[in-house]
């Protein structure tokens, strides 16, 4: 009989809500992933270490570390530590930067990685990717294995800062954008989309873009947390970040280099999809994008991110050398400087407050 169906990978377990660190230790047993608890449960700073120590009497067996910033050599040296012990899985317990080391290193020792996520600012919690500082100081992207659980407590997600909720709302927003580069890729150059990493990156960007709640609320923080899961889901099913990132994020990555420092991760997302929108055109998913950064009160304009329109403009020609293998509309424009200048001038016209 032919196989008429495929398989897709996703997690054993996502447990989104109030009070979720708690399930832990049994989460461990139940799903077979430890259940004699011994773990290496890695914090980072902030918040980290006090769910570690409330974790600390169902995982009486565990080891705990502390990981400090976000490079490639931090997750080696905590691979190196976890190859010279005998654990059953990997626990990571903090932000985004925590959790990317925490998944490298459990990618290089071979190990399944636990994510629980003390904030919603990135769709990197349930990701098959690593966003990381190599030697140079540069963000890199590194393939790594999808958390085996994802677990995201409501309790610490509302003591996280407002800013970091709202980024999560722009990263995954910004998966629209992507879709359409995808789209305008596949008619340009015949490249293949994956219709199933669409629909979930489409899905999780659609379930929060129109939503009149917001982070005060615990109905939209799970709906930005189901979202940000659901990037992942399509990430790992394409087999690359594709569906969620497109001229967006080769703005993004441009000013993480040129200008670091500037902004977090997702408010640059949102930003740089309302400017790829507005290049592409497309003015009902522009408006959308818009309406739904203001009302969350997120940066939409280069002044808004701290940028003049020049550094703006800077990054946008020097952003399709960040992925050289994407196809977008940076790259089907193909604009020079001169001509980009006047984009992000007429940008800011139309969107500057």
């Amino acid at each position: 009989m032919p196989l008429l169906t495929r398989m897709v990978g996703t997690p054993l377990t996502i447990d989104i809500g109030p009070g979720a660190v708690a399930g832990l230790g049994p989460l461990l047993a139940d799903r077979r992933i430890s259940s004699g608890g011994h773990v290496a449960v890695i914090v980072g700073p902030g918040l980290g270490e006090e769910i570690a120590a409330t974790c600390r009497p169902q995982l009486a067996n565990a080891e705990i570390w502390n990981v400090e910033g976000g490079s490639v050599q931090a997750g080696a040296e905590l691979a190196a530590r976890l190859r010279q012990g005998f654990y059953d899985a990997v626990v990571g317990i903090g932000g985004g930067r925590t959790l990317d080391v925490a998944k490298y290193a459990a990618s290089l020792s071979g190990l399944p990685l636990v994510a629980v996520a003390t904030s919603l600012a990135h769709d990197g919690i349930a990701s098959p990717v690593a966003s990381l500082e190599d030697d140079a100081g540069r963000k890199t992207s590194v393939g790594v294995q999808m958390p085996i659980a994802v677990v995201v407590d409501l309790d610490y997600v509302r003591r996280s800062e407002p800013a970091m909720r709202r980024s999560g709302i722009g990263d995954a927003i910004s998966n629209l954008s992507a879709i359409a580069d995808w789209r305008l890729a596949e008619r340009e150059r015949g490249e293949a989309v994956d219709g199933v990493a669409v629909t979930f990156a489409r899905v999780a960007a659609t379930s929060i873009v129109h939503r009149e709640d917001g982070i005060a609320d615990d109905g939209f923080l799970i709906a930005l947390a189901e979202a940000l899961v659901l990037s992942g889901l399509a990430m790992a099913t394409a087999g690359s970040s594709r569906p969620c990132s497109g001229g967006d994020h080769e703005i993004l990555h441009a000013i993480d280099h040129l200008f670091p420092g500037t902004a977090n991760h997702g408010e640059l997302a949102g930003a740089a999809s309302l400017f790829t929108s507005f290049l592409r055109g497309d003015d009902g998913l522009t408006a959308g994008i818009d309406a739904c950064l203001t009302r969350h009160e997120l940066p939409r304009t280069p002044a808004d991110l701290g940028l003049t329109d020049e550094q703006f403009a800077q990054a946008v020609v020097q952003a399709p050398d960040t992925r050289p293998d994407r196809f977008t509309i940076l790259e089907h424009l193909a604009l020079d400087a001169a001509a980009v200048r006047e984009r992000v001038d007429a940008f800011g016209a139309a969107y500057g407050r």
